[in-house]
């Protein structure tokens, strides 16, 4: 059995699209608004059309791990918990460098059908389950790109708020309106990429920049904890220029937007660009400041960024939750998230049990 019949099996009546003349459809899933013509697939290749019957993942991941939630990287959302993290297959973006390439490219790149061998059918409770016995507070809809499979994740979703347990997507953020508000009453934290403010450079990557800018401004007005990712990529988007457009668009929706400009390392096909440089990133992370944001990240550069990766508070500037890659060394935040020092409220979602907190790399990764 190839990959397309092995993923064909594992699907369910969708519910972001609307019926067309000719048992055509469009697809709502992602930015791309795919018009799907019976028996064809969109550009995701994994949402596909069955007698004018949209057809969408379900019922299976490829990867599955306990994560901390700092390497989604989520920093203000249940910081020091664990993420039950669930991937599956597919993209509406082709990025020449996917860190992920195996998992989003499947279907797309030949190079990826062996993913298919990663395919172990689940359910939504045998989730919750797992989640429980690794003591995540959170599950996470990442490694691929999560818009593509929202049907699914959302009946994942449903089943962990009934156990109490909070929810995120990890996503490029080249979403609709339609999908948001599905996703919304169901989803607490997003964490969107943000991979340029040239939309010559998001058409490269086969995307359009306006709807991940209209994605973030939604997606903080629908009330989801929003964080925003910039990976930054010397020669592609890492000009000074650039880099205070986007965060001067972040502060514009709210300076307490949490901003982490990471680093790239050669990967996939993009291989001549050099690797992002830790001044690169700390020169980024301070446009960030001065943009106006409270709260900037230097990510992939465990132990080198100095302040850019702890929390501090931005009235008095105390060290609030103080990291060293994704492992917390100290957390000093009151049971309401606030700064004991001066009473500030942080902007983010909390524990209301910082005792509990996991502190200097307990409760590492675990695969499942």
């Amino acid at each position: 059995m190839n990959l397309d019949q092995k993923l064909d099996a594992l699907t369910a009546h969708g519910t972001l699209y609307e019926k067309l003349d000719d048992k055509a459809l469009r697809c709502f899933a992602c930015g791309h608004r795919c018009l799907i013509r019976e028996g064809k697939r969109g550009v995701c290749q994994v949402r596909f059309n069955v007698d004018g019957e949209l057809r969408v993942p379900w019922g299976y991941v490829v990867a599955l791990q306990a994560d901390p939630i700092e390497k989604k990287p989520l920093y203000h959302f249940l910081s020091g918990e664990n993420a039950l993290s669930f991937g599956m297959l597919g993209c509406d973006l082709h990025c020449d460098y996917c860190q992920n390439w195996f998992t989003s490219q499947a279907m797309r790149d030949p190079a990826s059908e062996r993913a298919g061998q990663l395919v172990r059918e689940t359910s939504a409770a045998q989730l919750i389950s797992l989640a429980q016995q690794t003591d995540s507070k959170i599950i996470a809809s990442t490694y691929n790109e999560p818009l593509i499979t929202s049907e699914w994740a959302v009946e994942i979703f449903r089943e962990a708020q009934k156990a109490g347990l909070k929810t995120a997507m990890i996503s490029n953020g080249h979403a609709t309106p339609e999908a948001l508000d599905y996703l919304a009453p169901h989803l607490d934290g997003y964490k969107i990429d943000l991979k340029s403010m040239q939309d010559k450079n998001y058409r490269q990557l086969g995307g359009v920049l306006q709807n991940v800018l209209d994605s973030i401004t939604l997606a903080h007005k629908l009330g989801l904890w929003v964080e925003v990712v910039t990976l930054v990529v010397p020669g592609f988007n890492d000009s000074n220029a650039e880099l205070w457009e986007a965060a001067r668009f972040l502060a514009g929706i709210s300076p307490n937007i949490p901003w982490h400009v990471t680093a790239y390392h050669r990967d996939y096909k993009m291989v001549e660009n050099e690797n992002t440089s830790v001044e690169t990133l700390i020169r980024a992370a301070d446009i960030g400041r001065e943009a106006g944001l409270n709260h900037v990240y230097a990510g992939n550069a465990h132990g080198l960024a100095g302040e850019y990766e702890s929390t501090h508070c931005s009235v008095c500037s105390k060290s609030l939750v103080t990291r060293r890659g994704f492992s917390i060394q100290e957390y000093k935040l009151t049971s309401e998230g606030a700064c004991p020092h001066c009473g500030t409220t942080v902007a983010g979602v909390w524990t209301n049990n910082p005792k509990d907190v996991s502190l200097n790399g307990l409760g590492m990764p675990r695969l499942i």
